[in-house]
């Protein structure tokens, strides 16, 4: 008997840099070549629960802020249309925590190699590396086509 469940799951973090785009990109090329599908992650954090000092924050607003900008980020990606099997999800939480989650029974994680500028990188750590050294399958990390340091 078959199994329902897609066999080559490939899980993309997307964050709304062009190294996540890219990410995307390339998932999306790599999934269509093996008969898988796409499983885009975007993760989100309501500020105040990182420590952000600010006024007092609604988590439905930040939701639905996080919603609008997955919905943007996929459709500059695929501006005409997604590929077929795309499979969106929405996590709170840290970004690579959740996508260290999300590789769990998957063929492969791809993620850009750039995401937060250079202080919040140094302050919270790379999420590519995180995931490189903990993800739960092999990880892909992605260049932007236009980074001068290719």
């Amino acid at each position: 008997m078959q199994s329902a469940e897609p066999t080559h799951r490939v899980v993309v973090g997307v964050d709304g840099s062009p190294s996540s785009y890219a990410a995307l990109r390339w998932a999306a090329r790599y999934a269509q070549s093996v008969g898988g599908v796409v499983e885009a992650v975007h993760a989100w954090e309501t500020p105040s629960e990182v420590g952000w000092s600010g006024p007092a924050i609604d988590p439905d607003f930040d939701l639905a802020q996080a919603r609008e900008r997955f919905a943007a980020e996929l459709h500059a990606v695929f501006p005409a249309e997604r590929p077929p099997g795309l499979q969106e999800r929405l996590v709170e939480g840290d970004p690579s925590e959740v996508l260290i989650r999300a590789s769990e029974g998957a063929e492969l994680l791809v993620v850009g190699r750039r995401g937060r500028g250079g202080f919040a990188r140094a302050m919270l750590g790379s999420v590519s590396q995180r995931c490189a050294q903990h993800a739960a399958c092999p990880v892909v990390v992605v260049r932007q086509a236009d980074d001068p340091s290719r």
